[in-house]
């Protein structure tokens, strides 16, 4: 499935998610009327995505200014989410929901799900900005060796 168009209705989800160390539920549709961030990370434990997470979740406030949350969102279950955030990245305030099982199934409903070589089964790197009203305001794909900038999603903000 190719990846959503700026325009297109968000699919909306549903998903187990750790706050720090706390479980909850993630459903996209909870945040109507609000700006969301999706960040799509291919796997906690990699050094790319152990900067990414915290870099975003550093710059929370400066996203609450543009009436915009941030969910991260990988293949990975709860328990390596936690895990994750002990031992290498400190707790994190922003919700990281785990697309384990049906695995993937967000991903590729917003058609990342990596098919090929290398790394079959996780996500592409890639956020998605979904608008106030669901809509899909922004998509990039970035590399997987390079993290995008909280900075440059910012940016994207405060032009909505």
């Amino acid at each position: 499935m190719a990846p959503l168009n700026i325009g297109d209705d968000a699919p909306d989800f549903d998903l187990p998610a750790v706050v720090g160390n706390i479980r909850q539920r993630v459903k996209l549709s909870d945040y109507r009327g609000k700006n969301v961030v999706l960040v799509f990370y291919p796997a906690d434990w990699t050094p790319v995505c152990t900067a990414e997470l915290p870099a975003f979740n550093a710059e929370l406030e400066k996203f609450a200014g543009y009436n915009a949350d941030v969910i991260g969102i990988s293949v990975d279950s709860i328990p390596s989410h936690t895990a994750w955030q002990k031992k290498e990245i400190g707790m994190l305030s922003l919700p990281l929901a785990s697309d384990f099982f049906p695995h993937g199934q967000v991903a590729a409903s917003y058609g990342i799900l990596r098919e090929g070589d290398p790394l079959p089964g996780v996500s592409e790197r890639a956020i998605f900005v979904v608008d106030k009203r669901g809509k899909i305001a922004f998509r990039k794909l970035y590399p997987l060796d390079r993290a995008p900038e909280p900075e440059e999603i910012i940016d994207v903000l405060r032009k909505l």
